[in-house]
């Protein structure tokens, strides 16, 4: 018998370290080749790290949560054979618990956001208006409030104050997809992963449509409809039975705050910490709107596809920005600069398996109605499947955020640092208004917003909303101009 160690692989990308997200062994386990043992995080993607041999657990090299350099020791196995380290040699690479300090681009999406979710479409290249990498990092990570839209809303997700964009669905670097498609293994992220285990479905029978072969969310929703077994892995589990009535009960449980949540936890403390938030909330009739969108619809749909209520409020704020360039903005504290941008990079917030994540609609003022909701689906697709472009992902200069059919009265949507302002979408509803002294039934939306007050004042971000609003109301304003 021989030890084998298994060091911290590079992952490519100029990865100095990563941090250690999930085990999924223990010691004493054995383990066969090609097994995963433990999913990393890096700046860019949670990946998997496979076994290369068959063998037993003799010893973890790391904690949930701990920060490991590539090359520290990852874990020890006992095989047969002689192994590739002498019994008696200790780990020569210590790897150490790096404090909060760590973590780059100080947020949930670090910069170099190629994502899973930034993976494989779109051109890598970045814009000439692109920021920093740090900033850039940053800004894939916040919008504020969940949800997908219904009734016409827009489909997309808000997060709360525990929500931020986050990283990229997970998708293992190129030379490790190689390697896996070589020995046969499925290609899939952690998330699809998991979901096909607690499914019970074998990802080698699942058709794969995925950019690079691998296997999708949405190609798990197909096979579970072909296959009856219901749309989505949650179906399969079972309701606990309820506890006796009135039985007391006791305990705690602790879970560590690391890997995704760790990143939206700082990135959220960073935007709430830095930007001083204030919230502006204002009605919209959306009466007219909704009627020239199903108009619109029932014309076109089919041949170009159905419009929610999205792209009119996407072009509705490009023209109100033309009034208001100061929300068009990123504020860096550091320097004592705000950069007003010309073109729009609209963040458009999408709810995943994975968490929340925005991707970025880049000059959103060049599409018509039809390009910008095909653009904002084929973005909210790869942000779901884990095949976004890390541009894709970041270098948002303003974001919008819907909570959809759980819209709600109202919320305080979270600013996308270091940008100083996103615009929030809640739900449609009838109600009641009066209208030249007659009480007749409107289709009404709020827009609660938030904006930073050291760059925005309160009087031009009413008015920006009061022109968003009046666009909106008097839908054909948004083809005339």
């Amino acid at each position: 018998m021989g030890i084998y160690v298994i060091k911290m692989p590079d992952i490519g990308e100029g990865i100095a370290e990563v941090e250690l997200v999930e085990w999924m062994v223990k010691e004493g386990d054995t383990v066969a080749e090609d097994q995963v043992l433990a999913e990393v995080m890096t700046e860019k993607a949670t990946v998997e790290v496979p076994s290369p041999v068959h063998g037993t657990v003799l010893a973890l090299g790391g904690a949930v949560g701990e920060i490991m350099a590539v090359g520290a020791e990852l874990i020890r196995l006992e095989v047969e054979g002689e192994g590739n380290v002498a019994e008696d040699e200790t780990p020569a690479v210590e790897t150490e618990v790096q404090g909060e300090d760590h973590m780059a681009g100080e947020g949930v999406a670090p910069e170099p956001e190629a994502d899973l979710n930034s993976q494989p479409d779109a051109d890598s290249g970045e814009s000439q208006e692109a920021l920093p990498q740090e900033e850039a990092a940053s800004d894939s990570a916040a919008a504020t409030m969940t949800g997908a839209a219904a009734n016409g809303q827009p489909e997309v997700a808000a997060a709360t104050d525990e929500q931020v964009q986050a990283q990229p669905p997970a998708q293992a670097p190129q030379h490790i997809q190689h390697q896996a498609v070589a020995q046969g293994r499925p290609l899939a992220s952690p998330a699809v992963r998991r979901r096909a285990m607690e499914a019970g479905i074998d990802l080698q029978v699942v058709p794969a449509t995925g950019a690079q072969g691998q296997v999708t969310q949405q190609d798990l929703d197909n096979w579970l409809r072909q296959s009856g077994a219901g749309a989505s892995a949650g179906d399969t589990k079972l309701t606990p039975a309820p506890t006796v009535a009135y039985t007391r009960r006791e305990g705690v449980e602790e879970i560590p705050v690391v890997g995704l949540r760790r990143k939206i936890a700082e990135k959220m403390q960073q935007s709430k910490r830095q930007i001083p938030h204030f919230t502006y909330v204002e009605e919209v009739d959306v009466t007219e709107l909704e009627a020239l969108r199903q108009t619109l619809n029932q014309r076109w749909g089919e041949s170009r596809g159905k419009l929610t209520l999205l792209p009119f409020i996407v072009r509705a704020m490009v023209l109100a920005i033309n009034d208001f360039p100061q929300m068009n903005a990123r504020f860096d504290d550091e320097k004592g600069v705000v950069s007003r941008y010309v073109p729009v990079h609209l963040g458009v917030a999408a709810q995943t398996d994975s968490g929340l994540m925005v991707p970025v609609l880049r000059h959103a003022e060049a599409y018509d109605l039809w390009g910008c909701a095909g653009e904002i689906r084929r973005l909210a697709q790869a942000a779901r499947d884990g095949s976004a472009h890390r541009d894709e992902l970041s270098g948002s200069t303003i974001t919008l955020t819907s909570l959809g059919a759980l819209g709600g009265i109202v919320s305080t949507p979270v600013i996308n640092y270091p940008e100083v302002a996103i615009v929030g979408v809640n739900r449609v509803v009838e109600k009641p208004v009066v209208m030249n002294g007659a009480i007749v039934v409107r289709k009404t939306m709020n827009l609660s917003s938030s904006f930073d007050h050291r760059v925005v004042d309160g009087m031009h971000a009413a008015e920006f909303i009061q022109c968003i609003r009046g666009l909106l109301e008097c839908p054909s304003l948004l083809f005339v101009q």
